[in-house]
């Protein structure tokens, strides 16, 4: 069996509601010790809302990127509150676009940026939708939702309007669930 790096000391760094940040002195087989920084926050869900020949997607502003963008619903469960990512999921898409879907499968699962965070996503296809009024948070006020067909996602994506990497990667994923069950 292939030793494997472990953490030496650990240090919180830095906390909030909604994420952690510490610093590990991990050792690497062979004594090569380094210092690394790791995020933690809670998993989160995706959702893609399939309609007709294409998606309900959600624009928003996002301030780390200093712009709007356009891509799936998805969010985490706020501080203090806790359950599976099924429910995370139709909450979500309930809150930000007022849809309920009919049927919401899990697609897969994906790790956002694990080279510093320790966050993952369940994606789910949610399809058969019921249109409702959202039910936005306060940071999302400024949030709209509208329809995109395939071809202009597509379109979206190569000229770099859609940048999320959540969103791209979860296409993939219904993609190639769409293939799979297919055959």
């Amino acid at each position: 069996m292939t030793e494997t790096p472990h953490a030496l000391t650990t240090r919180l760094a830095y906390a909030n509601p909604w994420m952690r940040v510490r610093e590990d002195l991990v050792r690497w087989p062979g004594g090569h010790e380094a210092v690394y920084g790791v995020v933690e926050k809670p998993d989160f869900a995706v959702i893609l809302p399939r309609d007709r020949d294409g998606w309900w997607m959600v624009e928003q502003y996002r301030y780390t990127i200093g712009r709007r963008v356009l891509e799936f619903p998805q969010g985490s469960w706020p501080a203090g509150h806790d359950g599976d990512t099924l429910a995370l999921a139709v909450a979500e898409l309930r809150e930000e676009t007022g849809f309920t879907a009919g049927a919401m499968r899990r697609i897969g699962r994906m790790q956002e940026a694990y080279g510093f965070v320790d966050q993952a996503c369940d994606v789910y296809l949610a399809t058969d939708l019921s249109a409702g009024d959202p039910d936005r948070e306060a940071t999302e006020l400024h949030m709209e939702h509208r329809f995109v067909r395939d071809e202009e996602l597509a379109d979206l994506i190569r000229a770099g309007e859609v940048v999320d990497a959540v969103t791209i990667a979860a296409l993939t994923l219904h993609r190639l669930d769409e293939a799979a069950t297919s055959v």
